[in-house]
């Protein structure tokens, strides 16, 4: 088991454009209905694996080109340790004072690394200032608990 590391950070409204944070459907639309509704579909099929933004479910951040990973590690400790400091680089863009808070962000480096250890997934997100928005994730890969049929992106 090991872990991988991914940063986004981008305009919130990027952010809140769902259909392209979750995989298509494995079905099509079927014959005959609307074109709008077969576009959007071959549009999120081809943008979803290939998209920078953050999944809506963690683990499929593994799908996604492997050079969105910022790191990876065998040890949980390394890889919250890793967190810990991308918490440290963006805290003074937090929109809120108490996600700045050092007890705070400590807590959530500890609660990252008990998960990680245990082969959860982590994910935070944070407004920053401006309509910003920050997500961070660890992703446990070979297997991941979460969906283990998804392949790890640097094998």
């Amino acid at each position: 088991m090991h872990h991988h590391g991914y940063v986004w950070s981008g305009p919130k409204e990027r952010f809140d454009q769902e259909a392209l944070r979750r995989p298509p459907h494995p079905e099509p639309p079927p014959a005959g209905s609307r074109p709008e509704l077969i576009q959007r579909y071959r549009e999120v099929a081809a943008e979803f694996p290939t998209s920078d933004l953050p999944p809506l479910q963690t683990a499929y951040w593994l799908i996604k080109p492997r050079s969105l990973v910022r790191g990876t590690w065998e040890e949980a400790k390394a890889a919250a340790s890793w967190l810990g400091e991308r918490l440290a680089e963006y805290a003074p863009r937090f929109a809120s004072n108490s996600d700045r808070a050092p007890a705070r962000l400590a807590w959530l480096v500890n609660a990252a690394a008990e998960q990680l250890h245990s082969g959860t997934d982590v994910s935070y997100g944070f407004y920053l200032e401006r309509p910003s928005y920050l997500s961070l994730a660890v992703v446990t890969c070979s297997p991941n608990r979460a969906n283990a049929e998804l392949a790890c992106p640097v094998a």
